[in-house]
């Protein structure tokens, strides 16, 4: 049985338009999430793609472009199967550049995963003159398929405990790689959450919270009152953030303010292991927090979007701001001011740029009422990108035209230097 043989129906969406798909090209992530941004679901579209997959069961390109539309629509376990069906049939997935003849081919090796596992550069590169080639590996099988020819060479594998080893595989291979490559694998690991949370302490400008791990049985011994959180985590008392080793995008991660409320926490989130770490409250003097994110590329920052909410935990599609005119007018404030921004927090950035090595990176922050950059997260896998509407955000498109444009040079420079050294290599065996 096929996992399409097991879906249940999916209920029509509003207005979408399945047949201006091309079903037949590769369509990575970006225009599923434009479609989500402007309120479709894409289910419509899902009960489309199913169909032709269906009539179509050994196209591999249908299949991996329905996983895509599952994963985005929170249906992670089928999505997962549809992704494995699709990668059993073929490993390498082309993104033809949106305007021929390509400027450039970016080879990027991507793990199976959801869509936190990869880096998701179409959403930034829509409408370029980049090919963009997929190319699927796993550590018991990196290369099974030909290696398509290509420019550049993208690591596109996000920094999880589960992709370490691959990534200590990768390090050894793309040592030697005969063409340039970006973000290599042997620093990817510096973007782990716990390991950045203590590879960038104590530097100048720059507060991160330290992630420790900690186990079931000693958090269960303190809810017992055998041991105090100070024995667990040192010079600490309530609140303190906590969340489960390996999980990601937000699940399981709690601010725990009380000895109650840690019982209650570990009855509802049941796990061996755990990261714990020191609640820093980073709230402005009218209760709302503020949470930056920045792109980071070949270590300059760039402005990309702004998020306020009254919850310390800062997730822009419920910050209310798209139903908030006056935050979004604080926001373009804050994307049009972005240079002073930058020049206050130099120190910071450019240690965070010094420490990981990564020529590509997110990074979510704020700042602490004492006015040092605060680090929340560092993970070249965040979602960048230009789809807001430019009717709501009139703002946005100047600025993120910009880390575009960056992100679009950073390719091409890599790629003319490589180029240019060839050239004189040749040039000076001709003349010997």
């Amino acid at each position: 049985m096929t996992p399409l043989q097991t879906l249940n129906p999916l209920s029509p969406d509003q207005n979408l338009t399945p047949e201006t798909f091309d079903a037949t090209q590769f369509l990575g992530l970006a225009p599923f999430l434009r479609m989500s941004i402007a309120g479709d679901e894409c289910t419509a579209l899902a009960q489309e793609l199913i169909t032709r997959a269906q009539q179509n069961p050994d196209d591999a390109v249908l299949w991996m472009n329905l996983s895509t539309v599952m994963l985005c629509l929170q249906r992670t376990e089928l999505g997962l199967t549809i992704q494995n069906q699709a990668l059993a049939m073929q490993q390498v997935y082309t993104l033809k550049a949106a305007h021929p003849p390509a400027k450039l081919r970016l080879l990027m090796l991507m793990v199976p995963g959801t869509l936190s596992a990869n880096v998701p550069l179409d959403c930034l590169l829509e409408n370029s003159d980049i090919e963009l080639i997929y190319y699927y590996i796993t550590p018991e099988a990196p290369f099974d398929a030909p290696i398509p020819e290509h420019d550049v060479l993208m690591i596109g594998i996000s920094a999880t405990t589960e992709n370490l080893f691959l990534l200590q595989q990768l390090a050894s291979v793309t040592r030697q790689w005969p063409v340039p490559v970006i973000n290599a694998p042997q620093h990817i690991p510096n973007s782990e959450r716990h390991i950045a949370s203590r590879v960038l302490q104590n530097q100048p400008g720059l507060t991160i919270a330290q992630a420790y791990p900690v186990t079931l049985a000693t958090l269960s011994a303190v809810v017992a009152g055998q041991i105090t959180l100070n024995d667990a985590l040192p010079d600490s008392d309530f609140p303190v953030i906590l969340r489960p080793a390996g999980s990601h995008g937000g699940h399981g991660l709690e601010r725990v303010t009380s000895q109650a409320e840690l019982a209650s926490y570990l009855t509802r989130v049941q796990v061996e292991e755990y990261f714990l770490s020191k609640f820093i409250d980073y709230s402005n003097e009218d209760g709302q927090f503020r949470k930056y994110r920045i792109s980071l590329i070949d270590g300059v920052p760039y402005a990309c979007h702004m998020a306020i909410s009254s919850h310390w935990m800062v997730h822009y599609v419920n910050a209310f701001m798209y139903e908030d005119p006056k935050k979004r007018e604080e926001e373009a404030a804050f994307l049009t001011g972005f240079s002073e921004f930058a020049a206050r927090h130099r120190d910071a950035l450019k240690a965070i740029f010094d420490i990981t090595q990564l020529d590509y990176l997110g990074i979510d922050c704020s700042e602490t009422p004492e006015g040092t950059l605060l680090v929340f997260e560092i993970d070249p896998a965040m979602v960048i990108h230009a789809m807001d509407l430019e009717v709501m955000f009139p703002h946005k498109q100047i600025h993120m035209n910009k880390v575009k444009t960056a992100c679009r040079d950073l390719l091409l420079s890599r790629a003319f230097a490589h180029a240019n050294a060839s050239a004189d290599v040749l040039k000076g065996q001709e003349l010997v």
